[in-house]
């Protein structure tokens, strides 16, 4: 089971649940979970899910190169492909089932989500920035997903496009990371293309770059006082990992962004509620 759990890549899965929950409040301005929020919030389990599964599999080998201590099980083989895609199909029946109790919009948002997932390994992820850019909007969609469910993906908007960028931060990060392993499969991702440093100075200012924007987005969306006051710790985080990058330390990079999307979450859903008129 403990295998299972990271294949599925579990503590994700709660954050995509907890971003589909976060964009629903946003656009109803409220902490409530009407039951279309709560279907949506599962299929988003079951679609990551899914996601994560598929890129295990066809990760396997280069993740015997760059995770070489047994953190993948597939590639350390204590699961088999048969169960992993037993796996991956659940959580696509799941996540798909899900989307359909909510309606027919979030159903074709849901297969979108899957067919970009599953186009990712194989293809996108060979292509660079251009698989960065769309597993960042893919990762940063629950936000979007959960104010859908509720009819108010327009309030999502701003909470995407913030979501996203942390995540194509993340993405180069792990690029960085993966070098070794990407360069001997042939993938062309960015450090592959245009060297380590080059690269590396851009996922540096991919994440100095997001403090202005995520103070300049949501000022124009109307988010009240509270979100820049916890938004500033997003920000430190970010800045934090840019300064893990040019120490050449990608792993506490990765969980600094991460804890920056936590705190993001956060900030944006009670920036939304305490600025709502009652």
């Amino acid at each position: 089971m403990g295998d299972v759990l990271r294949l599925v890549r579990a503590p994700n899965l709660v954050l995509a649940a907890a971003g589909v929950l976060a964009g629903g409040w946003i656009a109803l301005g409220a902490l409530a979970v009407p039951p279309l929020l709560g279907w949506a919030a599962l299929s988003s389990v079951g679609l990551g899910a899914a996601g994560n599964v598929w890129n295990d599999v066809q990760d396997a080998p280069v993740d015997r190169i760059n995770h070489p201590h047994g953190g993948r099980p597939i590639a350390a083989g204590r699961i088999s492909r048969d169960t992993a895609n037993l796996v991956m199909w659940l959580g696509g029946l799941l996540g798909v089932g899900g989307a359909a109790l909510v309606g027919g919009s979030q159903v074709v948002a849901a297969l979108l989500v899957l067919a970009l997932m599953f186009a990712y390994s194989p293809w996108l992820k060979r292509l660079g920035p251009t698989g960065n850019l769309t597993v960042a909007l893919v990762a940063g969609f629950p936000l979007a997903f959960g104010a859908m469910a509720v009819g108010g993906f327009g309030a999502g908007m701003v909470p995407w496009m913030l979501a996203a960028w942390i995540h194509f931060g993340r993405e180069l990060v792990k690029d960085l990371a993966d070098e070794a392993g990407d360069r001997t499969v042939g993938r062309r991702t960015l450090p592959v293309r245009v060297g380590r440093e080059t690269a590396r100075r851009i996922a540096m200012w991919t994440c100095i770059a997001f403090v202005p924007v995520s103070v300049l987005l949501p000022l124009a969306g109307g988010y009240g006082t509270a979100y820049f006051a916890i938004a500033a710790l997003a920000q430190v985080l970010v800045l934090l990992a840019a300064l893990r990058l040019q120490q050449d330390r990608f792993t506490t990079a990765s969980r600094s962004l991460k804890a920056a999307m936590a705190v993001g979450l956060a900030a944006l859903v009670i920036g939304r509620i305490t600025a709502w008129p009652s």
